[in-house]
């Protein structure tokens, strides 16, 4: 055999060594729905959306249920420049008002999810697009947001316009999607009281849909590792307890917080666990479904 042969029979072998390892967590998980809120350097990374294409292909190939929210806040601001319309934040939320929840829905469920509904078909699977409009998937409500004016010590209500919170969620358009082999792909927009269009952050309602669907899983793609302790090295897992003590003592600090606070409510409302992921890592959602190591920081209720 040849140097070359002989490479290759290697190489063959850790291919098939790497799937035998793989196939107790695949009948682990078979059936069971995971939601994935995917965005950040993933989605903007075309080298990395093709990969996360195929993942989503893979997932339905050995059984599981993968569903899609997706956000787009870069494409969104890029746009809103585009068309001279100003724009705000306030809290890392940005201010919506009519002539912006226009563009933010053209964006998310036009440009951005039909191209990621491309990716997963053109990778050879089945996606189908949706916001969360489509068969009242999402009735959402305004968001409440107060915050105290540190002079005066006074709580003052923040308007933040048309940014909209799930109020409820109908698994059933989902649950229809189980039983077939298309994978839905969500934009996260939902629809008001009075029909106003809300616009919903993506984090949010990518927990909103595992809570409802009882997803075995909530992954959420970020651009950062996890969770650091203050040594600057990975928690790999934590229980509810350990996520807020290390939220309380400062080690969970900024933009985490939120995400942290969110995946914490999740597995409250029966999700087994929810993780942190970083994103531009290549086939991160397979490295933490399908090994033992992991990837990223999952809560867990104990």
């Amino acid at each position: 055999m040849t140097n070359d042969n002989a490479h290759i029979h290697e190489a063959a072998h850790a291919q098939a060594k790497i799937l035998s390892e793989a196939l107790p967590f695949m009948r682990r998980f078979t059936g069971k729905t995971v939601v994935i809120k995917y965005g950040g350097h993933a989605m903007g990374d075309a080298a990395l959306a093709e990969l996360f294409a195929r993942d989503m292909v893979l997932l339905r190939q050995v059984g599981l249920n993968p569903v899609v929210v997706h956000g787009g806040g870069p494409q969104i601001g890029a746009m809103l420049e585009k068309l001279q319309i100003q724009s705000e934040f306030i809290d890392g939320l940005r201010v919506t008002d009519e002539a912006t929840v226009d563009v933010v829905e053209m964006v998310l469920s036009g440009s951005i999810n039909k191209r990621i509904v491309s990716d997963i078909n053109s990778a050879g699977g089945y996606a189908v697009g949706l916001s969360g409009k489509d068969g009242n998937l999402v009735r959402a409500e305004k968001l409440q947001r107060t915050k105290r004016d540190p002079d005066s010590n006074i709580e003052k209500v923040i308007d933040l316009g048309l940014v909209g919170t799930p109020q409820t969620v109908n698994p059933h358009v989902l649950e229809s999607f189980e039983r077939s082999d298309i994978t839905p792909v969500i934009a996260p927009i939902g629809m008001g009281p009075n029909g106003e269009t809300f616009n919903i952050n993506a984090d949010t309602m990518a927990g909103a849909i595992a809570a409802a669907t009882k997803a075995a899983r909530l992954y959420m793609l970020t651009d950062i590792a996890g969770v650091l302790d203050k040594d600057g090295n990975l928690i790999p897992t934590m229980t509810i307890a350990e996520a807020r003590a290390l939220i309380a003592d400062g080690t969970i600090q900024g933009g985490m917080i939120p995400k942290i606070e969110n995946c914490i409510d999740v597995v409250e409302q029966g999700v087994d666990a929810a993780t942190i992921i970083d994103g531009r890592v290549p086939h991160a959602v397979l490295v933490e479904l399908f090994t033992t190591g992991g990837a990223g920081t999952q809560i867990t209720q104990n």
